[in-house]
């Protein structure tokens, strides 16, 4: 699948968004990427072994410790750290991965697909979803 049909799949699908490596400072792409797709109805779980809950929503330490079931992986990570955190959204069962704007890790991309993810990488979520609401 091209990225562009991920895209709209992952925007028109998705309900469950956890966000790895969610800011708590609300002027970073971390923070006010999932909050804006948290008014967009999408419901965002917080995932940074350095909070307890933002956006109102309980904070995790990773993905294997969320309880809920989780659509969408989307990364605010250095491309370096990308891989066990597409590791682990495949391990909880993840329908697809985002990774934000300047994050690029094909190896960690062609894993999560050949498990049956859906991948994007370096695209702002924000932008996107922008762009395919109008």
């Amino acid at each position: 699948m091209n990225q562009a049909a991920s895209i709209e799949k992952i925007l028109r699908d998705t309900k469950t968004i956890a966000v790895v490596g969610f800011s708590s400072q609300p002027q970073k792409a971390g923070y006010y990427v999932p909050a804006y797709l948290q008014k967009q109805g999408y419901r965002v779980i917080p995932v940074n072994p350095f909070m307890t809950d933002a956006l109102g929503e309980q904070a995790y330490a990773d993905l294997t410790a969320v309880p809920h079931a989780i659509d969408l992986v989307l990364i605010f990570q250095r491309s370096e750290k990308v891989r066990p955190f597409v590791e682990q959204a495949i391990a909880v069962g993840a329908k697809a991965v985002w990774m934000q704007l300047g994050i690029v890790h094909a190896e960690a991309a062609a894993l999560a697909q050949a498990a049956g993810l859906d991948v994007v990488m370096d695209a702002c979520m924000l932008v996107e979803h922008q762009r395919w609401a109008n």
